[in-house]
C-alpha cells in the first residue's frame, strides 16, 4: 500500500471527507462505471462536431463495483461558442459521482483512481513559477489558450490525493471557452461535499486554490488576446534567508530602515538606560521609528511595540520594573490611556510622555466625540437592555460620557465579535450598539448574516451559547454607528479591491476588521479556504508567522504572498517576525528556499511627484525628469488616495526618532520645557460629577474581566438591566 493509500485508510474515521449520504438526483437512473466521468471527458474533446452538448444517461456494467455518477456529459460539441452548458453539467455528473459514495474511504479510493489519470508534468514545468499557492502539498498548474479561446491546463502534484483534486478539475474545465472558466465558483465547488465544509484547512482546500490559479491565469490570458495593459504590481517587499529586496519605490522607502542606523540605535538605548525610560509604540509608526525601537529592543527590555490594547498594561509593568518614564509613540487616546491606566495602578509619579507639542488626532476618535455620536447614545439610552459596545480606539473622555448614558464595554478587533455574542448569550431581549467605526459594525453585521448560513454545530464552535435560530434572532437588535471611519482602512476602496481581484487572488490576504466591506469579503472569501484573516494587527502578524512556519515545516521551496491589508507600519514587526523564523534555517545546508513576499495594496493615484532642482535626497527616487519622495507618511505626499488605497496614517507618523530623542534628552523635565509633550490627567468631571478617568477607565476594567472569564462581569450586567439605580443618565 503506498502512502496516500495508507494516508486514505487513516483518513476513512475522519471527518476529512465526511457528509452524510445524498440520494441520486434521479433515483430510477443507472449509475456510471467508477472511471465513466473521465472517459466521457476525453471522449468530448475527441469529438469536435456542431451539436450542443448534452446530460446523457449510462448504464454501470460493473455490477459489483461502487455506484458512482447517476449522469456523464458525453456532449458532442465543442466549439467554444457553445460550452455554455458543458461545465455544469460536467459538474453535476462529478457532484453525483461523490455523493453517491457514503463511505469517506471510498471517495478518498476515489480520488486516488482520478490521480491515476492525471499525466505527469515534466520536470521542465515542474518550477516555482508553476506553483499554487496555499496547498499544503506542492501544486503544479500550467495553463494556455489556443486561439480558438479554448482553455488547455495541465498540473500535477506531490501527493497522490491532491493529484486527484487536480484531475478532477482538468476534467471540468479543460477544453472549455475562458469565459466558462470565470464563470465557475468556490462556492459550486462545496456542492461535491468532499470535506470543504468545516474540514479547516487541509488538502481538500486544493479544489478553491487550484481553481483560483486557473481563473486568475486565464484572466491574464484574455486580457493578453485584448491587448490590454496588464496591471502595475502593487509594491512589495521580498524577504528571505539572504536578506531584503524591495520592489517599488514605496516599498524601497519601507525597506530603507528594516537595517536601522547604528548609532542612532547606541544614543536611544544609552538615554533609556540612563534615564530609566520606557517606551511603549503602536505598529503603525513609521519605519524608521520601529527599525531603531526593535533593534534597540535587544539592549534594553523596556521597549514594546503592539496593539493599543497592550500598550498600558506594558507601561504598568515598565513601572513595576523601575522606569520613571514612559513615553508614547502612538495618537493621544492611547497616552491618556497609559496615564490612567498607571494612575490605577498606584504609579501616579511616574511620568507620561506624548511624541509632539500639537494634538495628535485620530478620524475614529475625532468621530465618537462628535454631536452625531452623542445622539446615537442618547437613542440607545431609550432602549433598556441596551449595552453599548465602544471601540478601545477612543479617547478616555468619550469612554467616560457614553458610560453614563448607557452601559458601556470596551472592545479590540479581536475580541468584538466574541464580546457581542457573549453579551446577547448572557442578557435576554438585549440590544447592542456598537461604535465608532462603521466599516467594523457593518463587517460585524455582515459576518452574522453569513453565520445564519453556518449549521448549529459550526456556529457552537465559534460561540457555544449560540444557535442559527439565535443568531437570526440578535440580527434585529444589533446596531452600529454609520459616520466614523478610520481614514487609514477607509481607503482600501475599488481600485485597489479589483487589482487583488485581477493579480492577487491566490495570495494570501490580510484585512484589519475597519477596511470597507468589499475588501471585508474578499478577505472573508479567501478565509474560508485557509488564505486569509480578517482581523486586529496582531491576528494579523500572527497569522503571517504560522504560514511561514507551516512552509519551513514542509521543508520545500516556496513564495509565499501576502496582501497587507491594514497599514504600512506593521511591515516592520512582520519582517522582523519572519527573519526571525527564517534565521533557524540559515545555517542548515540544503534546507528549504522560503521567500515571503509583503505586498502593499497602494492605489496607483498615491505616490505625488514633485520637481526639484537640487540632487535628490536620500529617501527619493529619480524616475527621468521627475523625482518622487518616497518617504513614509501622508504628509509627506506618498500613502493614501481618494482612489483606493492607503499605506500610511499622518497622524501616527507625528511620532518621529527626532521627537523622541528630544523628549528622551529633556528628562527629567526640570525647566518644563516639555510641558505641551506631557500627557496630562483629566481635570473636568462628568454630567455626574465623578472624574472623567474613574468613569472612563469602567468599560477598559469590563473588558479586562470579559477577557479573563469570558462572561461580562456581574456589575455590566446590573448596570444593563437596571440603570438608573447605577448612576445613569437619564434622557
Amino acid at each position: 500500500m503506498d502512502s496516500a493509500a495508507a494516508m486514505a485508510t487513516g483518513m476513512a474515521s475522519s471527518s476529512y471527507l465526511s457528509f452524510p449520504p445524498h440520494p441520486s438526483p434521479n433515483p430510477s437512473v443507472k449509475s456510471l462505471p467508477p472511471n465513466a466521468f473521465s472517459l466521457a471527458s476525453r471522449k468530448i474533446k475527441r469529438r469536435l462536431v456542431s451539436r450542443p452538448p448534452r446530460c446523457v444517461q449510462s448504464l454501470n456494467p460493473d455490477a459489483d463495483r461502487t455506484p458512482a455518477s447517476s449522469f456523464s456529459c458525453s456532449a458532442v460539441a465543442f466549439s467554444p461558442s457553445q460550452t455554455a452548458d458543458l461545465v455544469p453539467c460536467k459538474l453535476q455528473s462529478l457532484v453525483s459521482e461523490f455523493r453517491s459514495l457514503s463511505e469517506p474511504i471510498d471517495r478518498v479510493k476515489r480520488l486516488l483512481h482520478y490521480a491515476t489519470l492525471l499525466p505527469k508534468l515534466p520536470d521542465t514545468a515542474r518550477v516555482d513559477s508553476n506553483r499554487v499557492m496555499g496547498c499544503t502539498a506542492q501544486v503544479w498548474l500550467e495553463v494556455n489558450m489556443e486561439e480558438d479561446g479554448r482553455m488547455r491546463f495541465a498540473a500535477d502534484s506531490d501527493s497522490e490525493i491532491t493529484r486527484g483534486f487536480c484531475s478532477c478539475l482538468i476534467s471540468l474545465l479543460d477544453g472549455t471557452a475562458a469565459e466558462e472558466v470565470l464563470k465557475v465558483k468556490t462556492e459550486d465547488l462545496a456542492a461535491l461535499n468532499v470535506g470543504i465544509i468545516g474540514a479547516g484547512r487541509s488538502r481538500v482546500n486544493t479544489w478553491h486554490n487550484v481553481l483560483i490559479s486557473m481563473q486568475k491565469r486565464t484572466k491574464a490570458l484574455i486580457a493578453e488576446r485584448e491587448g490590454k495593459a496588464p496591471f502595475d504590481p502593487f509594491p512589495s517587499l521580498v524577504v528571505n534567508a539572504d536578506g531584503i529586496q524591495a520592489k517599488g519605490s514605496y516599498a524601497e522607502a519601507q525597506a530603507r530602515y528594516l537595517s536601522p542606523d547604528e548609532f542612532k540605535v547606541k544614543e536611544l538605548v544609552n538615554v533609556l538606560k540612563e534615564k530609566k525610560i520606557g517606551v511603549v509604540a503602536h505598529f503603525y509608526m513609521d519605519p524608521e521609528v520601529q527599525g531603531i525601537l526593535t533593534a534597540a529592543q535587544k539592549q534594553w527590555p523596556h521597549i514594546h511595540i503592539s496593539d493599543s490594547l497592550v500598550m498600558a498594561d506594558s507601561a504598568v509593568k515598565m513601572a513595576k520594573s523601575g522606569c520613571q518614564f514612559i513615553t508614547v509613540l502612538g495618537v493621544d487616546f492611547m497616552s491618556e490611556n497609559v496615564r490612567a491606566i498607571l494612575d490605577q495602578a498606584g504609579f501616579a509619579e511616574v511620568g507620561v510622555y506624548r511624541m509632539s507639542d500639537e494634538r495628535i488626532g485620530c478620524s475614529l476618535a475625532d468621530a465618537a466625540s462628535s454631536p452625531a455620536y452623542t445622539n446615537y447614545l442618547e437613542g440607545a439610552s431609550q432602549s433598556p437592555p441596551s449595552l453599548h459596545v465602544v471601540y478601545i480606539n477612543t479617547s478616555l473622555e468619550t469612554k467616560a460620557f457614553a458610560h453614563e448614558l448607557v452601559p458601556t464595554i470596551t472592545c479590540t478587533s479581536s475580541n468584538v465579535v466574541q464580546t457581542i455574542l457573549q453579551a446577547f448569550a448572557q442578557v435576554p431581549d438585549l440590544t447592542v450598539w456598537y461604535g465608532p467605526d462603521s466599516y467594523m459594525g457593518a463587517n460585524i453585521k455582515e459576518l452574522f448574516q453569513q453565520m445564519t448560513m453556518m449549521t448549529d454545530e459550526e456556529i457552537h464552535e465559534i460561540h457555544p451559547g449560540h444557535s442559527r435560530s439565535s443568531i437570526r434572532s440578535l440580527l434585529p437588535r444589533l446596531h452600529y454607528f454609520q459616520e466614523g471611519t478610520c481614514i487609514v482602512h477607509h481607503l482600501f476602496g475599488h481600485e485597489v479591491v479589483e487589482k487583488i481581484n485581477e493579480m492577487y487572488c491566490d495570495a494570501f490576504l490580510t484585512a484589519h476588521f475597519e477596511v470597507p466591506g468589499e475588501m471585508f469579503s474578499l478577505a472573508m472569501e479567501a478565509k474560508r479556504r485557509g488564505m486569509g484573516v480578517v482581523g486586529s494587527t496582531q491576528n494579523i502578524l500572527d497569522f503571517i508567522k504560522q504560514r511561514v512556519q507551516e512552509a519551513l515545516d514542509r521543508k520545500v521551496n516556496d513564495h509565499l504572498q501576502f496582501v497587507l491589508g491594514t497599514e504600512s507600519g506593521m511591515v516592520t514587526s512582520i519582517v522582523a517576525a519572519v527573519r526571525n523564523l527564517l534565521a533557524s534555517v540559515e545555517s542548515s545546508a540544503g534546507g528549504p528556499k522560503i521567500n515571503v513576499e509583503i505586498v502593499f495594496p497602494v492605489s496607483s493615484e498615491s505616490i505625488t511627484g514633485t520637481s526639484t532642482n537640487g540632487s535628490p535626497p536620500m529617501s527619493s527616487v529619480k524616475m527621468g525628469d521627475v523625482v518622487l519622495p518616497v518617504i513614509p507618511g501622508v504628509a509627506s505626499g506618498e500613502g493614501c488616495s481618494i482612489h483606493g488605497g492607503c499605506a500610511s496614517c499622518p497622524y501616527m507618523k507625528m511620532n518621529s526618532l527626532t521627537s523622541l530623542l528630544n523628549v528622551c534628552h529633556n528628562l527629567p523635565d526640570d525647566k518644563n520645557a516639555l510641558s505641551a509633550f506631557r500627557a496630562e490627567r483629566f481635570k473636568s468631571q462628568t454630567p455626574n460629577g465623578k472624574a472623567i478617568a474613574e468613569v472612563g477607565c469602567e468599560p477598559i476594567l469590563h473588558m479586562r474581566d470579559f477577557q479573563a472569564t469570558k462572561k461580562l462581569p456581574e456589575e455590566l450586567v446590573h448596570q444593563i438591566l437596571d440603570p438608573e439605580s447605577n448612576g445613569m443618565v437619564a434622557s
